[in-house]
C-alpha cells in the first residue's frame, strides 16, 4: 500500500513538473537565472573575505618579525610591513596585475590588463585577492633582512618585487585569466595558492637580499663562532604565527576561486600540515638536545603552512600531514645550513618560505591523489621549482645589488647599533626603556 502511494506522490510531481514547463516557462528560467547570479555573487562574497584573511596575515608577518628583532628595531620592522602592502598593492595594480594575468599570447608574460579598471565583477574581486598574495610575497624579504637595511632602500625593492619579479613567474605558473597561457602552466605544473609562485619566490627575494647586505654586527666571530641576537618580544612571535595560521585558511581555501565542496578539505589539510610541521620541529629540537625554542615551533607551523600551499587541493589529509612532518625537519636543518654559509636571516624566512616552498611543491607530484609518485608530475614540478630559483634569485641580486649602488641598502655601523627606530624613523618603540640610546654606537 505504502508503495503505490509514493508511485503515486512521483507521478504526480512528474505531471506538476511538465505542467509548470509547459505553462509557466518564464518563472522557471526565471528562477534558474535568479539561482545562477546568486551562487556568481557567492562566490565573489568568498574571494573577498578570503582576501580580507590573508590581508590580516600582513599583521601576523609584522608581530613575527617585530617579535623576533631587538627592541631598537620594532618600528622599523614594523613599518616595513605597513607600508609595504601599500606601495606593493600601487605597484602591483600599475603593472604586475597585467603581467601577471593579462592576455599571455607568448606563455612569458602578460601584454593588457594593466591599470585595472573597467572589468567584470568577479575580476575585480581577483584583483583583490591577488593583490594580497603579491603583499605577502614581497613583505618574506622583509624579516629576513631586518635590523641592518635603510627603509628607502627596502621599499624600493618592494616595488619591483611586486611589480616584476613575482607578476613575470606568476605568469608562467597562473597566467592567463583571459587569453593565453603560461609556459609552466601548459606543462601542467601544479601549485594551487603558491608554495613556489608565492612563498619560495619571497624566500629567493629574501636570499638575496640578506647575501647583499651581509650579517648583523657581532652576528658572527672573525672565528667562525655563531653569535645568538634573541629577539625582543616572544609573545608577538607567537601571536604572529597565529595569526599567520587564521589567514592561511583564507590563503588557500581562498584560491578556489568559487564557493564550492572542496574548501572544506583544503582548509583541513592546511591545518593539518601545519601541526604537523609544530610537532615534527619539536620531535628535531627533542632528538637534537636543543632547546624548544619559540621561534623555531612557530617557524615549524608556518613552514607546514607554506608546504601544504601547492597540494592543499589534491592530496589527502594523510599526505598533507606528511608533507607538514617533512617541512618542519626542512626548517631546522635550513636554518643550520644558512649558518653554516654565515647567512643571516633574522626570522628564518628562507628556510621557512624559500626551502619549505620548493619542499611542498615537489610533494604534489608525490602525493597527488589519484596518481601517486608520477614520475612526469614530479619532472614538471621539478621544473617549476628550478625556474622560480633561476628567475626569482638572480633577478633579486641585481636589484638589491643596484639599489645598494644607487641609493644604499646598508645602514651605517652607528645607525645599527643604535637602532633604526631612531635613525630611519626618529622614534623609539619604547621610549621609557630606552633614555640613552641617543649616545650608544661609534662613528
Amino acid at each position: 500500500m505504502l508503495s503505490k502511494q509514493r508511485r503515486s506522490s512521483v507521478s504526480m510531481v512528474r505531471v506538476f513538473s511538465v505542467l509548470s514547463i509547459l505553462f509557466c516557462p518564464s518563472y522557471i528560467f526565471a528562477a534558474s537565472k535568479d539561482i545562477h547570479s546568486l551562487a556568481a555573487t557567492m562566490d565573489i562574497l568568498w574571494i573577498v573575505i578570503a582576501a580580507i584573511l590573508v590581508f590580516f596575515m600582513q599583521t601576523g608577518f609584522a608581530l613575527l618579525e617585530s617579535g623576533l628583532s631587538r627592541a631598537k628595531n620594532a618600528i622599523n620592522v614594523i613599518m616595513k610591513n605597513y607600508v609595504d602592502i601599500c606601495v606593493g598593492s600601487l605597484a602591483f595594480w600599475f603593472i604586475g596585475f597585467g603581467i601577471m594575468f593579462g592576455d599571455n599570447p607568448s606563455g612569458w608574460f602578460g601584454v593588457t590588463h594593466f591599470m585595472v579598471n573597467d572589468v567584470s565583477a568577479k575580476t575585480f574581486a581577483l584583483l583583490f585577492f591577488q593583490t594580497m598574495f603579491a603583499a605577502t610575497a614581497v613583505t618574506i624579504a622583509s624579516g629576513a633582512m631586518a635590523e641592518r637595511t635603510h627603509y628607502n632602500g627596502y621599499l624600493v625593492g618592494a616595488i619591483f618585487t611586486t611589480a616584476l619579479i613575482y607578476p613575470i613567474f606568476g605568469s608562467w605558473a597562473w597566467g592567463s585569466l583571459f587569453t593565453g597561457k603560461g609556459w609552466l602552466a601548459q606543462m601542467g605544473f601544479i601549485d594551487f595558492a603558491g608554495s613556489t609562485v608565492v612563498h619560495s619566490i619571497g624566500g629567493w627575494v629574501a636570499l638575496a637580499g640578506i647575501i647583499v647586505l651581509g650579517p648583523r654586527i657581532g652576528r658572527f666571530s672573525s672565528d667562525g663562532e655563531i653569535r645568538s641576537i634573541p629577539g625582543h618580544n616572544l609573545t608577538y612571535v607567537a601571536m604572529g604565527g597565529f595569526i599567520l595560521w587564521l589567514g592561511w585558511f583564507g590563503f588557500n581555501a581562498g584560491s578556489t576561486a568559487q564557493a564550492n565542496d572542496s574548501i572544506g578539505q583544503i582548509a583541513l589539510n592546511t591545518h593539518m600540515s601545519a601541526v604537523a610541521g609544530a610537532v615534527s620541529t619539536l620531535l628535531g629540537l627533542i632528538i637534537t638536545r636543543r632547546a624548544l625554542s619559540v621561534s623555531t615551533i612557530v617557524n615549524g607551523s608556518i613552514g607546514g603552512l607554506v608546504a601544504i600551499t601547492a597540494g592543499c587541493a589534491s592530496m589527502s589529509p594523510f599526505f598533507a600531514i606528511v608533507t607538514g612532518f617533512v617541512a618542519g625537519f626542512v626548517v631546522v636543518l635550513g636554518q643550520q645550513i644558512l649558518e653554516a654559509f654565515r647567512l643571516d636571516d633574522v626570522v628564518g624566512a628562507v628556510p621557512t618560505h624559500g626551502f619549505c616552498g620548493a619542499w611542498g611543491t615537489l610533494a604534489v607530484g608525490m602525493f597527488k591523489t589519484g596518481d601517486l609518485f608520477s614520475v612526469t608530475q614530479i619532472t614538471i614540478q621539478v621544473v617549476g621549482i628550478i625556474a622560480a630559483f633561476l628567475w626569482a634569485f638572480p633577478a633579486a641580486l641585481i636589484m638589491y645589488m643596484i639599489i645598494h649602488r644607487a641609493i644604499g641598502l646598508r645602514a651605517s655601523t652607528v645607525h645599527e647599533q643604535r637602532g633604526l627606530d631612531f635613525s630611519e624613523h626618529s622614534e623609539m618603540g619604547y621610549p621609557e626603556f630606552q633614555t640613552q640610546i641617543l649616545h650608544k654606537g661609534r662613528h
